[in-house]
C-alpha cells in the first residue's frame, strides 16, 4: 500500500511512500523498547538540554516546515510558522519546569519515609492527525520523553512527509536515534501494535468513532491511554457583551485552520435581544476572510485537507438547511477548487438538525438562538461532546461562576476563544475522551506513580 501526500489546494499528489512491511514494524518496536532501558536512565538534565536543542531546530528550520504544512494538508503559511513556534514553546516549557514535575512528593505518614516517585513506563504509541501535524505530535512528546519514555508515532496516512520531518527534527537535535520512531504505516496495521507487548501506552487524537476503537483495543490489552477527540465547542454570547470584540474573536476561533479543529467554535448560543446584530457582524467578518492558496502569504482560510472532507461537510449543510436552517452565507463548494470549502453562516439552527448535534469540521458557524442565559447553558450542554466551551460577557464574576459550575467541557474560557497551552491541562469530557495533555498533568499520564514506603 502506498501512503500519499496530496496537495489539497490542487489535489496533486506529490509523493507516495511506500507503507512498512511488519518486519520494519518489530524491528522499530525492538528499538524503542532497547533504547528505553538506557534513555529512561539518562541523566533529566541531559534530556532538558536536548528539549532546548529542538526547539532551537524548530525554530531554525520554520521557513521549510511551514512549507511541508502547506503542501501538504493546506495550512496557510502564516498557521503553520505559528504552529511550529507553539512547538518550541512547549519544548521549552517543559525544558524549564520539567524538573521539578519530576521530583518524588513526599507523603506524611507513620512510616520513617514515604513518598511518590515518577518514573516512566516505557515505548509509548501517539497515534495523531492530521489537522495540527507537528503540534498534536510535539504536546505529547515533549513531556513524554522528558518523562524517560520512548515514542512511536504512527501519524495521519496523509502527512507523511510532517512525519518523517519530525522524526528528523529530533535527530537534528542530538536525541539518541530510536528514541523517537515514525512507523510509515496504514489503519490497517495499528491494531497489532497497540496489542504487542513492547507498547506499555498510547494516546489517540481524533474522531470519536476512532477514538472508541482505539480505547476499546487498549483496554482489552490492559494499555493506558489517553484520548482526545471530536468536540462541538459552543461559544455562548450574553446581551451584556462586548459584539464587536466577540464576533470578531468567535469568527477568528471558527476559521482556524479552516475550522478543522476540535476546538473550534462551533456552535454560536446567542441571547435573544444581540441575536440580529451579532449575526450580522459574523456574516461581515466570514465574508471578509481571504480564501486561496495556502502558500500565498493574505490566505486567511485554505483549503481542507481532503476532498472527502469536503463532500461530508457539504452533505451536513445542505442537510441543516433541508431542515430548516437558513443559509446566510456561502455554502456554494462547486465555485471552488480541489478541497477548497467557502466561509458559510447558518442562522436558526435547531435540536434535529447536523450543524446542532456534530461536529461540523469546516468554517462553517451555527447561529442559535437563547431566550436567556439558562436556555443558553442547557443548550451548550445539549451535546454529546464536552471539550471546550467560551462565554463572552461584561460580568466577568457571572462567566466564571458559568465556566466553573455549569458548562460541561474540559477547558472553559471567559471572553477568549478556547486554545490549548503548555501550562495547563488539555482534554474533554464525555465523548470527547479522557485523560490530559500538558502541563504537569499531561507529564504524569504517562509515568509510574511509583508508591515508595521505608520503615
Amino acid at each position: 500500500m502506498l501512503l500519499k501526500s496530496i496537495n489539497p489546494a490542487t489535489g496533486e499528489v506529490v509523493r507516495s511512500y511506500e507503507e512498512w512491511e511488519w518486519a520494519a514494524v518489530d524491528e522499530a518496536l525492538d528499538d524503542a523498547q532497547t533504547l528505553w532501558y538506557q534513555w529512561r536512565r539518562s541523566s533529566v538534565e541531559k534530556r532538558v538540554d536536548l528539549l532546548q536543542a529542538l526547539a532551537q531546530h524548530l525554530e531554525q528550520q520554520k521557513e521549510g516546515l511551514a512549507f511541508t504544512m502547506a503542501l501538504e494538508m493546506g495550512k496557510p503559511l502564516k498557521e503553520a510558522r505559528a504552529e511550529l513556534e507553539k512547538c518550541a514553546w512547549v519544548c521549552r516549557y517543559y525544558a524549564e519546569n520539567g524538573p521539578a514535575f519530576l521530583r518524588s512528593m513526599e507523603v506524611p505518614t507513620e512510616y520513617s519515609k514515604s513518598y511518590v516517585s515518577f518514573q516512566s513506563l516505557g515505548p509509548v504509541l501517539a497515534i495523531m492527525p492530521w489537522n495540527y501535524p507537528f503540534w498534536q505530535v510535539f504536546r505529547f512528546a515533549a513531556p513524554a520523553l522528558l518523562a524517560g519514555n520512548t515514542v512511536l508515532l504512527k501519524h495521519a496516512s496523509n502527512v507523511p512527509a510532517c512525519a518523517l520531518a519530525i522524526e528528523q527534527l529530533f535527530l537534528d537535535a542530538g536525541f539518541p536515534s530510536k528514541v523517537f520512531q515514525t512507523l510509515l504505516i496504514s489503519s490497517r496495521k495499528i491494531d497489532r501494535v497497540i496489542a504487542d507487548r513492547r507498547v506499555q501506552a498510547l494516546t489517540f487524537t481524533g474522531s470519536t468513532p476512532a477514538g472508541r476503537n482505539v480505547g476499546e483495543l487498549a483496554g482489552r490489552h490492559l494499555k493506558k491511554s489517553v484520548l482526545e477527540l471530536g468536540g462541538s465547542d459552543p461559544y455562548l454570547i450574553l446581551a451584556d457583551a462586548d459584539l464587536d470584540r466577540a464576533a470578531a474573536l468567535c469568527v477568528q476561533a471558527r476559521l482556524a485552520n479552516a475550522g478543522q479543529s476540535c476546538i473550534s467554535a462551533k456552535r454560536f448560543i446567542v441571547e435573544a435581544p444581540v441575536y440580529e446584530i451579532f449575526t450580522e457582524k459574523v456574516c461581515a467578518l466570514m465574508k471578509a476572510a481571504v480564501v486561496g492558496d495556502p502558500m500565498e502569504e493574505s490566505t486567511q482560510v485554505g483549503p481542507l485537507a481532503r476532498n472527502n472532507l469536503r463532500l461530508d461537510l457539504e452533505a451536513q449543510v445542505n442537510n441543516s438547511v433541508h431542515k430548516g436552517a437558513r443559509l446566510l452565507l456561502g455554502a456554494n463548494p462547486e465555485d471552488y477548487p480541489a478541497a477548497f470549502y467557502p466561509p458559510t453562516v447558518l442562522a436558526d439552527v435547531k435540536p434535529g438538525m447536523p450543524a446542532y448535534h456534530e461536529e461540523l469540521f469546516g468554517p462553517v458557524a451555527a447561529l442559535i438562538k437563547a431566550s436567556n442565559v439558562e436556555e443558553a447553558v442547557c443548550l451548550a450542554n445539549d451535546t454529546s461532546f464536552g471539550l471546550g466551551a467560551a462565554i463572552f460577557t461584561a460580568d466577568e464574576e457571572k462567566g466564571r461562576w458559568l465556566a466553573e459550575f455549569e458548562l460541561d467541557a474540559g477547558c472553559c474560557f471567559v471572553n477568549d476563544f478556547v486554545r490549548s497551552d503548555p501550562r495547563l491541562p488539555f482534554g474533554g469530557i464525555k465523548e470527547s475522551g479522557y485523560g490530559r495533555e500538558l502541563g504537569l498533568w499531561g507529564l504524569h499520564e504517562f509515568m509510574n506513580l511509583k508508591t515508595v514506603v521505608l520503615r
